[in-house]
């Protein structure tokens, strides 16, 4: 099996996050890169929060969140935890998630987001 990729294919993707459209999601608004490409290892979201972030959960995915701006918290299985900008925070599959306040993060699903792989209660 030959794994290099041919000299034609690129082996990078850019994305100019804030010039992306952006779409509703369970947290708010987020501007997804890389979730199209289809051998993309993991994607990239520029996600706004806002007050009415829903409680979901994903079976596959693994979801790391910076926060950029603002602050709030992080509702994870049932417990609150406070967010400030710089903070991280790593999401294993099957932990049931929101964001609470006015934030603005980066979100980076692994493997690259799948929108069949969000679930509620």
């Amino acid at each position: 099996m030959n794994t290099t990729p041919s000299p034609a294919a690129p082996r990078f993707a850019l994305a100019q996050l804030d010039a992306l459209p952006g779409v509703d999601c369970p947290c708010g608004r987020a501007r997804r890169a890389f979730a199209d490409l289809p051998d993309a290892p993991a994607s990239v979201h520029l996600t706004d929060i806002t007050a009415a972030a829903r409680t979901h959960y994903h079976r596959r995915l693994t979801e790391i969140y910076v926060v950029l701006e603002g602050t709030g918290e992080i509702e994870l299985d049932g417990r609150r935890f406070p967010l400030r900008p710089l903070t991280a925070v790593l999401i294993r599959p099957g932990c049931r998630h929101r964001a609470l306040g006015r934030l603005r993060l980066l979100n980076i699903p692994i493997p690259a987001f799948d929108p069949a792989d969000e679930w509620f209660d």
